[in-house]
């Protein structure tokens, strides 16, 4: 058995569970992998614990049981679920105790995955999208990034890892292609002709692995992966040639986006528009570094060889 122990919270999760297998899968064995999740009774918990994972329970909103989770442990992937209550100062406060915890119990390395905070980059007084919850730009954003402080305030020795649109989105997130009433397949982003940095998700805890392989010769980075940086016209020339049917890329506006009205539209148009009209996005996000960490990074048209039949599509 391997004495450094990796923690990975979200084990079951998008993120989680590529960190989690390329541990289990390691033929080197340097690591030995705690499973962390809500409900060790599901399906893929079980599935962890079959493949050799030490799986066990925790509910981050409770700083004990993060504690726990981290006993003993070497280092620990921390990631957050915005999504499923859609609260920054949830996530805020989450952040906030996995930060003491990891310093409490003495980690060596964290892998934090976190994203920019939009804020200091687009000032909230200025005009160019609405504030959100009255003091964000893109809430599942801007909190993440506002709480990397803790990391440094806790003295924990941190790798921040940037993660990039998941391309599963268009398996899980309903923003695959949807066939309009005219009976055409499209697909409809605020993103003009911009290209946006996107990734597989199994691809993200790839990623995290190589990093944690590199071990702490990575403290204190800021990395932001990617598989490719693509516009959304040559998504849709891809998904037409996969699915063997016209997919008609509509570019709409921003507030367009915000106006769909399904929960996050408007977390969701303001992040688009982030995307689109500043770089900063794409130029954190370098694809070479990302092989570099992980010799198995997919391209666009990749992910979409080995998951496109997942795709829902009516």
């Amino acid at each position: 058995m391997a004495d450094k122990k990796i923690v990975v919270f979200g084990a079951t999760g998008a993120q989680g569970s590529g960190l989690v297998h390329s541990i289990l899968e390691d033929p080197d064995g340097e690591f030995s992998v705690r499973a962390v999740t809500r409900d060790p009774s599901s399906d893929s918990a079980k599935a962890l614990a079959d493949k050799g994972a030490e799986v066990v329970k925790a509910n981050i909103d409770n700083f004990e049981d993060i504690k726990k989770a981290l006993n003993g442990a070497y280092g620990a992937f921390f990631v957050t679920f915005f999504w499923e209550h859609f609260s920054p100062e949830k996530e805020f406060n989450n952040i906030k105790n996995y930060a003491k915890a990891a310093s409490e119990e003495g980690l060596e390395h964290v892998i934090w995955s976190t994203l920019e905070d939009t804020r200091e980059i687009i000032p909230l007084d200025s005009d160019e999208m609405p504030t959100l919850q009255e003091k964000y730009n893109v809430p599942h954003f801007d909190a993440k990034g506002e709480a990397d402080k803790f990391f440094e305030e806790y003295d924990v020795p941190t790798t921040y890892l940037l993660a990039s649109f998941y391309w599963d989105n268009m398996i899980h997130f309903g923003m695959g292609p949807q066939r309009g009433e005219d009976g055409n397949l499209a697909i409809a982003f605020p993103m003009g002709d911009k290209k946006m940095a996107g990734i597989a998700a199994d691809d993200i805890g790839k990623c995290a692995f190589g990093i944690f392989k590199k071990g702490k010769e990575m403290v204190g980075e800021r990395i932001g992966i990617a598989g490719e940086h693509i516009s959304f016209n040559d998504v849709a020339k891809s998904l037409s040639d996969f699915i063997g049917e016209d997919v008609t890329y509509h570019a709409v506006t921003p507030e367009q986006y915000r106006g769909f009205g399904f929960p996050g539209a408007d977390d969701l148009g303001n992040m688009f528009q982030f995307y689109r009209d500043y770089d900063v996005y794409n130029s954190s996000r370098d694809v070479q570094r990302s092989k570099e960490l992980n010799p198995e990074l997919k391209s666009f048209n990749e992910w979409l060889d080995e998951y496109g039949s997942k795709i829902p599509v009516d």
